[in-house]
């Protein structure tokens, strides 16, 4: 049985809403849709009526949902008393972080939380937000660090900063020869060079465009690294949309150059995540978050 599903399908049922389930898992309304299509397939029977409106459970949906209620109950003990035999047993403080924050933040993190050799062993593990998401919520992660604007209700959460999303080109892009630079219409317009499915960065890039009413076009390439992504950019025939932190070495070397967004300004939180417990913040973590407080 996949409990994640189980979990969505309750959500849906609870709000009324696949959109608003999603948001409470942290994962896009597609991967939602998905997920709830594969349970359906998995049971063999409809769940979810779906409509214009939103989605109500059908009367099979029903009864799962009020039976999955005693799983899900029992599923979250079980997760709670395996990670709390880990945290006691393991000396290894495992982090799962975005891409944006495993590549720009986390080194000084880290330097800065070195101890000598004296605290646990740090395990870094850098992937998009929604597998971050789901690091923390397995226990393969003591703690993560995501970048999206959705952010979970189900884990506990912690904003310690903020981050501007930026259009960069390369130097013989047409844009670079535009001062005012571009209208949110022409960034939607174009066909860019972006992040994959479930990543923070484009989740952001795009909710910004959809909410000022420029829904974007599918991007001309997909790439799951960032450096991928500059090198492209920097190439001359797509344009980027990423982290200002990513990019601000290069925009002062002249490999790319920053576009301006006329009217819309694009930023996003950056989020602590871990699992709920009666003690609060593991403590294995607590170390890392003050750093994270004194230096971000």
């Amino acid at each position: 049985m996949d409990i994640a599903g189980l979990r969505l399908l309750v959500a849906v049922a609870r709000t009324g809403s696949i959109s608003s389930a999603a948001r409470e898992a942290g994962v896009t309304q597609q991967a939602a849709s998905m997920r709830l299509a594969a349970l359906e397939l998995d049971l063999g029977a409809a769940l979810l009526v779906r409509s214009t409106r939103g989605a109500h459970p059908t009367e099979t949906g029903a009864l799962i949902v009020e039976w999955a209620a005693d799983l899900l109950d029992a599923t979250e003990r079980f997760d709670a008393s395996v990670a709390s035999l880990r945290q006691a047993t393991d000396d290894t403080l495992r982090i799962a972080a975005s891409m944006t924050i495993a590549e720009h933040l986390a080194p000084r993190w880290l330097t800065a939380l070195s101890t000598g050799g004296r605290g646990p062993r740090i395990e870094l593990t850098a992937a998009n937000s929604e597998a971050v998401l789901l690091a923390v919520r397995s226990s393969a992660a003591t703690i993560g660090f995501i970048e999206t604007p959705d952010v979970p209700t189900d884990l506990a959460t912690m904003e310690f900063a903020s981050d501007e999303l930026v259009v960069v080109v390369g130097r013989t892009h047409p844009w670079a020869r535009r001062p005012r630079g571009i209208s949110a219409e022409e960034l939607a317009g174009a066909p860019l060079v972006s992040r994959e499915r479930g990543s923070g960065t484009r989740l952001a890039l795009e909710r910004a465009l959809t909410g000022a009413g420029h829904p974007p076009v599918r991007p001309a390439l997909e790439l799951s690294s960032t450096s991928a992504i500059r090198a492209t950019a920097a190439a001359g025939d797509h344009p980027a949309v990423l982290s200002i932190l990513a990019v601000r070495e290069q925009i002062a070397a002249g490999t790319l150059v920053k576009v301006p967004i006329r009217q819309l300004r694009i930023t996003r939180p950056l989020t602590a995540v871990w699992r709920r417990s009666g003690s609060g913040v593991p403590a294995s973590a607590r170390p890392l978050l003050e750093v994270v407080h004194a230096i971000s």
